[in-house]
């Protein structure tokens, strides 16, 4: 196992880490975008994006348009590269504000969480069809690991915590059982080719009906590409 640094509220930290990878001239077969804050206070990150969105939503976006090229090479059509994407059962609630993705107008934490989830699911249908439109051996899907005791929950009010430590050993999942489906995602035959899913439990189900919005999936592509800075290329395909 090697570690490389890489800070995914940072676009000048992953553009580093990308570039150390491919120094590295290793394939690359299953990226797993994981990193996530929640409900912290109003707060920018280094490019001043709204922490939630930024770090949740725009770090992972980044991260895997500069590392497809390394993904595309690395599949093949016995055995295609995977790019797993964790989002949140939050992402139902959740509503994309395109005229103010940076929460400027009125910030929520909960909202702000919910919509930087809604977001990563968005985005992995939009990657599947443009993955599938190029003809690559790379699948995306995203994955609700359910609700699982970690360090996530720092910043909820302080009755939710006391709540969270009575009752975390009945109702919360640990984080193996979090990472089950996950793992799943990444390694389980049964998902060799299998693109575009929404997965719970190791099972595929629906995610919230905005998320197949197809135009709204476009959109939110074309103004995340503008925001970290790399070209469009998909804005030619259907």
């Amino acid at each position: 196992v090697e570690f490389l640094y890489c800070d995914l509220a940072s676009m000048k930290s992953i553009r580093q880490f990308v570039q150390q990878f491919r120094e590295k001239n290793c394939p690359l077969h299953v990226l797993v975008n994981n990193a996530g804050v929640m409900l912290v206070p109003e707060r920018k990150t280094e490019d001043g994006f709204e922490e939630h969105f930024g770090l949740n939503y725009l770090g992972h976006f980044l991260l895997t348009n500069l590392l497809l090229d390394t993904l595309k090479q690395s599949g093949t059509h016995s055995h295609n590269a995977r790019i797993i994407t964790v989002s949140s059962a939050t992402h139902y609630v959740g509503k994309l504000h395109l005229n103010d993705l940076q929460s400027r107008c009125s910030y929520s934490p909960h909202g702000a969480y919910a919509q930087s989830k809604l977001a990563l699911v968005l985005f992995t249908y939009r990657l599947q069809h443009l993955l599938t439109a190029n003809g690559s051996h790379v699948t995306a899907n995203v994955v609700d690991p359910g609700v699982v005791n970690t360090e996530l929950y720092k910043h909820v009010f302080w009755v939710v915590k006391v709540v969270k430590w009575m009752t975390a050993w009945l109702f919360f999942k640990t984080p193996e059982e979090g990472a089950s489906t996950t793992i799943y995602a990444a390694v389980s035959p049964e998902m060799e080719g299998a693109g575009g899913c929404y997965l719970y439990n190791e099972e595929r189900t629906k995610s919230a009906d905005v998320a197949y919005d197809e135009e709204l999936q476009r959109r939110l592509w074309t103004e995340s590409c503008k925001m970290v800075g790399i070209s469009d290329e998909a804005s030619r395909l259907p």
